[in-house]
C-alpha cells in the first residue's frame, strides 16, 4: 500500500478528522476529493458540485460569446440563447 495515495475522509454532518495508521504512518485526512467525475465532500453536501457545474457552464457559454456580439439578426440571437 502506497502511503502517498492512501487518504481518508469521514463523511458526516459534523466532520472530524480520523486517525488511521498504515505501516506506522498516519494517513492524510482530506475534506474533498473527486471520484468518477463528482466532487465528494466531508459534510455530505453537494454545493461544491453545483458550483463546479455552474462554473463549467458559464465558461462554455462565454466561449460562445462571439456568436452574440456579431451582426446576427436579433431573432437568431434569441434562438441561440434559448438553445
Amino acid at each position: 500500500m502506497n502511503e502517498k495515495e492512501t487518504k481518508v475522509m469521514r463523511i458526516s454532518g459534523q466532520p472530524s478528522p480520523m486517525q488511521i495508521m498504515t505501516d506506522q504512518n498516519q494517513t492524510e485526512n482530506v475534506k474533498c476529493f473527486n471520484y468518477l467525475g463528482s466532487s465528494i465532500t466531508n459534510d455530505a453536501r453537494c454545493t461544491c458540485e453545483i458550483k463546479s457545474g455552474i462554473s463549467t457552464a458559464k465558461t462554455t457559454f462565454n466561449k460562445k460569446n462571439t456568436l452574440f456580439t456579431t451582426k446576427l439578426d436579433l431573432k437568431c440571437c434569441k434562438k441561440l440563447a434559448k438553445c
